[in-house]
């Protein structure tokens, strides 16, 4: 699907078709809120990298590597292994969260913000290693090598401050484009965008009709039990992006003209009046199993 990106006067809002043809306006990130949640999650990151550390210092010690050429061997595979620990942390720490099915980390979750494909479709696993490799040429890299020359005494102001050059570049690309992206966004294809925070508030499996909401027999009759666990999947796992899709489509497959601001609110009444229906009619023995399947009404 080509990407639609289609942005409003004065806004951060930009268009989002998603695979089930449901337009979703989205609002981008703000390069604070972005920068908020990175230094979140490098606080994360740096907290169990301490307690790495002092693991290693323990081992260290443990071998005894204060004397001797043996000694000095040691110290040095257990620096490699030091190395090895925090480059393998701060890669699966972004990679593996955001492969997750909220698409955040930590820090993003925190300020309510999440990671998604700009072309509509689902976030790729190439897209989440792209984005975060290029956050190793972006920042860490450059950092990593400068805390190498000063470790070893020969860093100079020249280093330095091509080190910080390289930084620079890449911190204030946000600032450049209207999408506040980073150079890794740019080459995986993803926005960051802010989402709104929902909870559940009672369980899913609660049949309890919400008074607002009244479905017609037509309108309850456009699914069956597959879609209805499938909508409880999707009630459970509370996940904005999939809430907000899923009763966009509901809608639009059943004609709903009425209250449309609430996605969470809409899927549990539809989820406990169809829920109810099915219910009913397998007391007389009719059952609908998805809906393929010819209405209940329509049979004979």
């Amino acid at each position: 699907m080509a990407e639609r990106s289609v942005p409003r006067a004065g806004t951060s809002t930009r268009e989002f078709v998603t695979p089930e043809g449901v337009d979703l306006r989205l609002h981008l990130a703000s390069v604070g809120e972005r920068a908020a949640a990175f230094v979140l999650d490098l606080v994360i990151i740096s907290t169990v990298l301490v307690v790495f550390t002092i693991v290693t210092i323990m081992l260290a010690v443990g071998v005894g590597v204060g004397s001797g050429s043996n000694g000095s061997g040691t110290l040095q595979a257990l620096a490699a292994i030091w190395l090895l620990g925090f480059f393998v942390l701060r890669n699966f720490y972004f990679t593996a969260l955001e492969l997750g099915t909220r698409s955040a980390t930590v820090g993003k979750r925190v300020m309510k913000l999440r990671v998604v494909a700009r072309n509509g479709q689902r976030l790729s696993g190439h897209a989440v290693v792209a984005r975060n490799a290029m956050r190793e040429l972006e920042f860490f890299l450059p950092l990593s090598f400068m805390a190498y020359e000063s470790a070893e005494g020969i860093s100079d102001l020249a280093t330095s401050g091509a080190g910080l050059l390289w930084c620079g570049v890449f911190l204030l690309f946000p600032f450049l484009n209207r999408d506040h992206m980073r150079v890794g966004d740019l080459i995986a294809g993803t926005w960051v965008t802010r989402l709104p925070r929902r909870s559940l508030g009672a369980s899913v499996v609660e049949h309890r009709e919400v008074p607002r909401y009244n479905f017609t027999d037509a309108q309850l009759n456009a699914y069956g039990e597959f879609e209805l666990q499938k909508l409880e999947e999707v009630l459970r796992r509370q996940d904005d992006l999939a809430m907000i899709v899923v009763a966009r489509t509901i809608r639009t497959r059943i004609g709903w003209t009425g209250a449309d601001r609430d996605e969470l609110a809409f899927l549990r009444a539809y989820y406990a009046a169809l829920c109810n229906r099915l219910e009913r009619n397998m007391l007389f023995g009719k059952r609908r199993r998805d809906k393929y399947e010819a209405p209940l009404d329509s049979r004979r």
